[in-house]
C-alpha cells in the first residue's frame, strides 16, 4: 500500500464534503471506531450515503435520528476488508466529536485536529473478521511509513477518547489478534 497526496492508492474514493483544513497539518494518531447501518446490520450503501450527506430518513426508522448528522472518516474497513476513503489523510475529518486524550501527559482535545478516523464495519457485539484485521494492519503500516509520529501507542478507540458518549469499538474489537497481524506483516508474514 502506498499513500499519494494523503489517498491511499488503489482503494476506492467516495469523497465526503464533511471535512475541512487540519489547523496545525499534523497527523500523528489513529481513533478506530465502528459502524454499522442500521445497527447490526453489515453491507449495503448505507454509511457512504451517511458519510456523502444523501442518507435517505425514510429508508430506516433509525436513519430519521442520524440523516442529518455531519460526520466522515478517512477510512472505512468493510467486513469483506474493502477499504473506501471518503478523506484525505491530510484533512480533517469529522468522526471523534468530543474527545479527550492524554498524549504525553497532556490532554488533548479536538482529536479530529490530529487524528486519522478509521470505521470498522461492524459492532460491539459481532467478532469482526480476519479481512478487517489484516486491512487494518496494512494501513497501520502505511501510515506509520507516510507519517513517521504515528505507531502503534499512538492507536486507540473512540470509547477511550470520548467514554462517557462512546464505546465503540467495543469488546468485539480484538487489540491481542490486531497486535498479532501488525507483527506478521512488520516480520514479512
Amino acid at each position: 500500500m502506498r499513500i499519494e497526496e494523503g489517498w491511499l492508492e488503489g482503494v476506492r474514493r467516495v469523497p465526503s464534503p464533511n471535512q475541512d483544513a487540519r489547523p496545525e497539518g499534523e497527523v500523528s494518531a489513529v481513533v478506530l471506531h465502528s459502524i454499522s447501518l442500521p445497527p447490526g446490520q453489515f453491507g449495503g450503501e448505507h454509511i457512504e450515503r451517511l458519510f456523502t450527506n444523501t442518507l435517505d430518513a425514510s429508508a430506516h426508522p433509525f436513519f430519521s435520528g442520524i440523516a442529518q448528522l455531519r460526520v466522515s472518516a478517512h477510512l472505512l474497513i468493510r467486513r469483506d476488508g474493502e477499504c473506501v476513503q471518503f478523506v484525505s489523510f491530510d484533512r480533517r475529518a469529522w468522526h471523534a466529536g468530543r474527545s479527550c486524550w492524554i498524549d504525553g501527559g497532556r490532554a488533548r482535545r479536538a482529536l479530529n485536529d490530529f487524528t486519522v478516523g478509521i470505521e470498522l464495519e461492524g459492532d460491539e457485539i459481532h467478532a469482526y473478521r480476519d479481512a478487517q484485521y489484516r486491512a487494518l494492519a496494512a494501513v497501520t503500516k502505511t501510515l506509520n511509513v507516510n507519517y513517521p509520529d504515528m505507531n502503534f501507542a499512538r492507536i486507540t478507540s473512540h470509547a477511550r477518547v470520548a467514554p462517557l458518549r462512546k464505546s465503540d469499538p467495543g469488546p468485539a474489537f480484538d487489540w491481542a489478534y490486531f497486535r498479532q497481524c501488525l507483527k506478521a506483516l512488520k516480520n514479512g508474514e
